[in-house]
């Protein structure tokens, strides 16, 4: 008999922002409990992602989510950082759910162009959080943790809008970072943000 493929989907959230860690997730998901309306996190509303994050959490077969710091993005580069989110979301998926050989064969699948390192099988597929379910899964959760953690952040730093704008380099979070300055979740290595903490 031969064994299970079991596709792990791994995406990232949050390389764009000016402020906060970048998030990621792996998701392998239960082909006998499908989960209808799983799309590119970006192409939902919050409602329809907080909802299916939950769904997803539920029924996958297995998943994680992991991130990487602004000191870590500021250090090592946005693209580096969001690697090794990946591979840690991986790692802690595979230590949480004991994902064993004999559970079935474990191939991962991300979003883009590049593969983190990991001693799993992995290939990069471009646009792949609109061609391959899990990977829009895992979209879904660095999503919705990397939004949970602005608006605590938010909280935490009233004065610069994080809950509108998650940290996305907007008009108004930029007026609001002229304005008061640098704050310690701000990315450094960001040019509107190395700008005001240079000039």
């Amino acid at each position: 008999m031969s064994k299970l493929l079991l596709i792990c989907g791994v995406d990232e959230a949050g390389r764009g922002p000016l402020a906060g860690a970048v998030y990621a997730a792996a998701v392998i998901l239960n082909p006998d409990k499908p989960i209808h309306g799983l799309a590119d996190s970006k192409k939902l509303s919050e409602k329809k992602r907080d909802a299916l994050a939950i769904e997803i959490k539920q029924h996958a077969l297995a998943w994680a989510i992991a991130s990487s710091s602004v000191e870590e993005i500021d250090h090592i580069n946005i693209l580096q950082a969001s690697l090794l989110a990946m591979k840690r979301a991986i790692e802690a998926m595979q230590a949480q759910f004991n994902i064993a050989p004999d559970l079935g064969e474990v191939l991962v699948q991300v979003d883009g162009n590049k593969c983190p390192k990991i001693s799993l099988p992995c290939e990069a597929i471009i646009k792949g959080d609109s061609k391959v379910q899990a990977i829009s899964a895992a979209s879904i959760l660095a999503k919705t943790a990397r939004d949970a953690e602005l608006y605590a952040l938010d909280k935490q730093y009233p004065l610069y809008g994080f809950a509108q704008h998650k940290g996305y380099p907007t008009a108004a979070h930029v007026a609001l970072l002229q304005q008061h300055g640098v704050s310690p979740v701000h990315r450094r290595s960001y040019a509107p943000v190395k700008k005001l903490f240079l000039g």
